[in-house]
């Protein structure tokens, strides 16, 4: 606090010391400056921001269906792995059409599959269940 003064002196001071002198509030009588380092103001000023800003986690989606070869389910494992490395949640649906509808436990057994080969990078958000009449789905959220 050095209280009030012109501005020539008050600039002749912020020189000496190295800094800026940087005017915080003008519409004040008589008009606010503070002597500051005013890039590393900016740097910090902008690092705040950024961290108020969370990363928004996203559901991707992956569809099944019963008849869903070994081979197809193993790639869409290592999606689900890539989308949960990503701090994404992951969404997993079986559909089932036609005759399908029969073999819900088929599609079960898939989602617990899945689910094991998940599970060290992956907790269950939501167990296997049937949404609507021809979809079950399970919900995986990374591990923190």
């Amino acid at each position: 606090m050095l209280g009030v003064m012109p501005t020539e002196e008050a600039q002749q001071v912020a020189i000496e010391a190295g800094l800026d002198l940087v005017e915080v509030a003008p519409e004040a009588k008589p008009p606010v400056c503070r002597i500051m380092d005013y890039g590393k103001f900016k740097y910090e000023q902008k690092k705040r921001r950024e961290s108020s800003k969370s990363k928004h986690t996203h559901v991707k989606e992956i569809r099944l269906r019963p008849k869903t070869g070994a081979h197809d389910i193993d790639f869409k494992v290592k999606r689900a792995r890539n989308f949960l490395g990503q701090k994404d949640k992951v969404k997993i649906n079986v559909i089932f059409r036609g005759r399908e509808n029969a073999h819900h436990d088929r599609g079960r057994e898939m989602l617990k599959e899945i689910i094991l080969l998940l599970e060290d990078i992956a907790k269950v958000e939501k167990p296997p269940s049937m949404d609507s009449g021809r979809t079950m789905s399970t919900i995986l959220a990374p591990k923190v």
